[in-house]
């Protein structure tokens, strides 16, 4: 695909309003899956883990939290993203020792940088540390949307859902997880979606960037 196309993707992806329940074969959902993956974050922490829910009688659950919104149960997966509800030694140094099994190698700057994180996050309250991690999760939500329009896998990207209501359903509080975001992944609805044909509204570039040289 061309540079060109790719963009053509971005610009007609929206947040589709309705779905027709056509499921989204495997290999697409675990392409996008693995974009959010090597999505970039601070430190390389990964502080997020990301749900995949096909079940339906739990869509309809979370649908209900979700000031019944449609295209969580007329779509083919709901993904869900938590972040980590803190920085802990053992999150940290499991991402540090990871990284030195798969180079093969230690570091001695790598292994300060360690100590570095393990002592700042120390000195931070746990609210602190989901303010941080919450943010991370956006990044990797974004380079989801963005493979999900590569593979022309409609989506609607959600807050407006009960974190609380959703972080008991799923049990994400007793995982050391609170819920941030939702994707529903789908085809949209040609009948039923009043988006589909409007015309995609974004400020001019002039109105967005300033460039300072």
């Amino acid at each position: 695909m061309k540079n060109t196309d790719f963009l053509d993707q971005l610009s007609t992806r929206y947040a589709t309003k309705a779905m027709n329940g056509e499921k989204v074969a495997e290999d697409k959902i675990e392409r996008i899956l693995e974009a959010a993956r090597l999505a970039p974050t601070s430190s390389g922490l990964q502080p997020f883990e990301i749900l995949v829910i096909t079940n339906e009688e739990m869509k309809q659950k979370i649908r209900a939290i979700a000031f019944d919104q449609p295209q969580i149960t007329s779509g083919s997966h709901l993904l869900v993203f938590a972040a980590w509800d803190s920085y802990t030694p053992e999150r940290i140094n499991h991402m540090f020792d990871l990284t030195n099994e798969v180079r093969g190698m230690r570091n001695e700057g790598w292994e300060n940088y360690r100590q570095f994180l393990l002592n700042m996050y120390g000195q931070q309250t746990e609210e602190q540390h989901f303010t941080h991690t919450a943010r991370q999760t956006y990044i990797a939500f974004m380079a989801a949307i963005t493979q999900a329009s590569y593979e022309q896998v409609d989506h609607t990207p959600m807050e407006g859902f009960d974190p609380a209501a959703l972080d008991e359903l799923l049990g994400l509080r007793e995982k050391g997880l609170r819920s941030t975001l939702m994707l529903p992944l789908g085809y949209r609805d040609v009948e039923k979606d009043w988006l589909v044909n409007l015309v995609k509204v974004r400020k001019p570039l002039t109105e967005l960037v300033t460039v300072i040289d």
